[in-house]
């Protein structure tokens, strides 16, 4: 997801640790870890709504495509039945 290396990661902690000291720095830590935390389990949720959705519209879509070839073919039935009379009719 973000590519972020040793190097870099060293340097943050560095930064951290000047900004924020060694007595509140476990404690930030802590909080960072709840909020991404949340963060990651907020977008699960999108996640997993979305999907959810995506697959009520593939059965809401399917159920419609089924009742248009039911429809399909009772108009066909009835076209050919058509056709015979008129040929029945014609000879």
């Amino acid at each position: 997801m973000f590519d972020i290396g040793f190097p870099e990661l060293a340097l943050a902690s560095l930064v951290a640790l000047l900004v924020l000291g060694p007595e509140r720095l476990p404690s930030a830590l802590r909080t960072l870890g709840l909020w991404l935390g949340r963060i990651r389990r907020g977008f699960n949720a999108v996640k997993s709504e979305f999907e959810r959705e995506i697959g009520m519209d593939d059965v809401r879509r399917q159920l419609h495509n089924e009742q248009i070839m039911e429809e399909v073919k009772k108009i066909q039935q009835e076209t050919q039945e058509f056709g015979n009379e008129i040929a029945g009719t014609g000879s």
